[in-house]
């Protein structure tokens, strides 16, 4: 005996709320294309020796690990690591750092 009971207003309000939201996530979804594809970031730093890249690093004003990390797609400890071998190289030097961060320009030719 019985069935299902009725929806009362604000029931049926609420349900066609949910609705209209799920649809238009739907539509969301379908406008922002295909996912973008992630890269792998590589290990090894880049070589510290090589003229192109030492150019490109006394072009830029400042040097932080992130900098070096986005711009040649290496992990942060590998930028990091590429950072300091420069410093030892005496190509750039430390302006500012905590055990956070560094901060690095390039030395004045």
């Amino acid at each position: 005996m019985g069935g299902k009971k009725k929806l009362g207003i604000k029931q049926m309000e609420k349900q066609q709320v949910t609705q209209d939201e799920a649809k238009a996530a739907d539509k969301k979804k379908e406008k922002a294309g295909p996912p973008k594809e992630r890269k792998a970031l590589g290990i090894l730093p880049p070589d510290s020796k090589d003229a192109k890249i030492l150019a490109e690093v006394k072009k830029l004003g400042v040097l932080t690990p992130y900098i070096i990390a986005t711009r040649y797609g290496v992990r942060m400890s590998a930028a990091k690591d590429f950072l300091e071998e420069l410093e030892a190289n005496g190509t750039i030097q430390l302006v500012s750092g905590s055990h956070n961060l560094k901060i690095y320009k390039p030395k004045a030719a």
